[in-house]
């Protein structure tokens, strides 16, 4: 590994066994995506046409009727509420905070509401939406949905991810019977799915991040009805100029998708590279075990439950531990209060699931059973 930038700027050494996370970058694009990014970086274009030329290029991609590249899955929920909101008007697009639009809630599952690393509650009303929850945290249905919808609703939004709630909640194709019944627009917000091709058959507009399963540079996509996504796309010459994608993002984008379609399954060879960290079940009050991920995505991760009452640590300790090491170890660990982490093998480079396994044990003392 090639830490010269990191020396250069005093910045630790990071492994990421966490996924692929806003807070430590996200995904590490390719030779080809950069070269992309350097190319379409150091020549110029037309900015409009590129705008429409790649919009059409990812759509033909995705099999649907419109696309357009944008900074982020977050700043594409922003701009399908302000255009869902506004549908494009240009006066109501320039004034959206200053001029009360009556028809703009926006519905979504209770148990969806979630904090991703910003409260999605906070994009919503950015594009000048209003939030209406439906449900509850422990249960969503399509009755729910149905019966807050009134001559106000400007759309429904569906979050598929794994933050969000996954017992008792309606399925994402379930939510958009009652948008098609109730004629009302659907939003999805898919950042992290893997499947790029299912989710604009089922919503209006669909939201991807272009840095997650794409391992894209920082970007996102808004794909769908064509309609719906040109009043998005008015939004960029308003509040969206503050979310402007860069020419260089968008060549990437485009080469991270070209690449994408025809990358193979990883997943196995994912799993067997956390076959090192099987060796921790010798350790007293450790136990380690392979699952897959809780959205159902086909991927895999070692999770590490720790027993306290063994261990004289806790599972929360233990991270807090590998975070703040020489070389900061960034784990899964949305279940440390349960007394477990995970360890995602898809960003982990070199030998770091040895290093990430050896930094465990000189945690815990290294005691075996």
């Amino acid at each position: 590994m090639d830490n010269s930038l990191h020396d250069r700027y005093g910045l630790k050494r990071v492994i990421n066994a966490s996924g692929r996370m806003s807070i430590l970058g996200v995904s590490a694009p390719s030779d080809t995506v950069m070269d992309a990014m350097k190319t379409g970086g150091q020549n110029y274009v037309e900015i409009a046409d590129l705008v429409d030329k790649s919009g059409k290029y990812i759509a033909d991609m995705l099999d649907t009727e419109a696309a357009l590249i944008v900074n982020s899955a977050s700043s594409g929920i922003v701009l399908s509420v302000a255009g869902l909101v506004t549908k494009g008007n240009r006066r109501l697009s320039e004034k959206i905070h200053q001029e009360k639009i009556m028809k703009n809630e926006i519905i979504m599952l209770k148990g969806q509401n979630v904090h991703y690393g910003a409260p999605i509650e906070s994009m919503i009303y950015l594009g000048g939406g209003e939030l209406v929850e439906a449900g509850y945290a422990n249960e969503g249905k399509q009755e729910h949905i149905s019966d807050a919808v009134n001559e106000n609703t400007a759309a429904i939004l569906y979050v598929k991810s794994h933050h969000a709630v996954q017992k008792n909640m309606i399925s994402v194709e379930e939510a958009a019977e009652v948008a098609k019944e109730k004629n009302i627009p659907f939003i999805v917000d898919a950042a992290a799915e893997e499947d790029l091709g299912k989710y604009v058959k089922i919503a209006d507009l669909a939201i991807y991040s272009g840095s997650k399963a794409i391992e894209g540079p920082t970007s996102g996509i808004v794909a769908g009805k064509k309609d719906y996504v040109e009043w998005v796309k008015t939004q960029l010459h308003y509040i969206g100029r503050s979310m402007k994608v860069g020419k260089e993002s968008t060549f990437g984008l485009l080469q991270a998708l070209d690449e994408y379609f025809v990358k193979k399954d990883n997943s196995e060879a994912e799993k067997a590279s956390l076959e090192v960290l099987q060796s921790l079940n010798t350790m007293e009050g450790v136990t380690a075990t392979i699952v897959q991920d809780e959205a159902g995505r086909s991927i895999f991760r070692a999770r590490i439950t720790i027993d306290e009452a063994v261990t004289a640590i806790s599972a929360k300790e233990v991270t807090n531990q590998l975070k703040h090491g020489e070389i900061a170890i960034y784990t899964r660990d949305y279940g440390v209060r349960q007394g477990f982490f995970d360890i995602d093998p898809r960003p982990l480079q070199e030998n770091d699931s040895q290093v990430i396994y050896s930094r465990i044990v000189d945690i815990l003392g290294g005691k075996e059973v």
